[in-house]
């Protein structure tokens, strides 16, 4: 899924989660998050988040399992400015200690199973010194627009691009379609799988990884998260040494 042609058309710049209304606030908190310590991303891309972040003065190393996806991060920033592991998530290991360890744009429901995702709570544990702090950014799944009999919902209708959800409840599962136009009228379908997490099963995950939840918001710039929030920025935090 995350291979060349993907890597190629992933950055946006400007637009969508490219767009400076979408980003600063995320790189604006993730830098108080990480005060005078490093930070470690998880899935770090093409490096959206990173390279704003590194530019903020904090030290950021990621881990991301898709090589195509790297080479586009470095047309932005060499190996030694924002150094990177190829690997998984929720097992590779990372050198250093890191007082920040994120997750963004919904990025920890591509792990399929309940299994992977939990290790990947302990994954980011392994890395933070104690009173670190792991930041995921996920959406509210829509299971509410789901009238009886129906598996899928249109969360995206505007010109020129349509996003439409396809919905397992028994595996907890969901696809994502994305369909653009062109102004020929040719459509490209690019699509993703994803394991849905309710908030209060994401809450669990980090119990038993040994975390804390510190705070829970509708975005990065702190909006307050009620039932009609669509999506979440959770801070979670190791007890600090004794």
């Amino acid at each position: 899924m995350w291979g060349a042609e993907t890597a190629r058309n992933y950055d946006t710049p400007g637009s969508g989660m490219f767009a400076p209304e979408v980003l600063e606030p995320a790189v604006d908190r993730l830098a108080r998050l990480a005060g005078r310590g490093a930070a470690l991303e998880f899935a770090i891309g093409t490096g959206r988040v990173a390279v704003p972040l590194a530019e903020r003065g904090v030290p950021v190393t990621g881990i991301e399992l898709s090589p195509p996806m790297v080479e586009q991060l470095r047309t932005k920033a060499d190996e030694a400015t924002i150094p990177v592991v190829i690997g998984d998530m929720a097992t590779a290991v990372a050198p250093g200690e890191y007082s920040l360890v994120y997750l963004v744009y919904n990025t920890i429901s591509n792990l399929l199973t309940q299994a992977e995702q939990v290790a990947c709570f302990r994954n980011a544990a392994r890395h933070l010194v104690p009173g670190g702090r792991f930041v995921v950014e996920l959406w509210v799944p829509e299971l509410r627009t789901l009238p009886p009999g129906r598996t899928a919902t249109v969360w995206q209708n505007e010109p020129g691009r349509i996003g439409l959800d396809t919905y397992d409840v028994l595996r907890q599962h969901v696809v994502s379609h994305h369909f653009r136009f062109d102004e020929a009228g040719q459509a490209r379908l690019f699509r993703s799988p994803h394991r849905y997490i309710w908030p209060a099963e994401l809450d669990l995950m980090a119990q038993l990884a040994g975390f804390e939840r510190e705070s829970r918001h509708a975005d990065w710039a702190g909006a307050p998260f009620t039932a009609e929030s669509r999506s979440h920025v959770s801070v979670y935090r190791l007890p600090p040494a004794r």
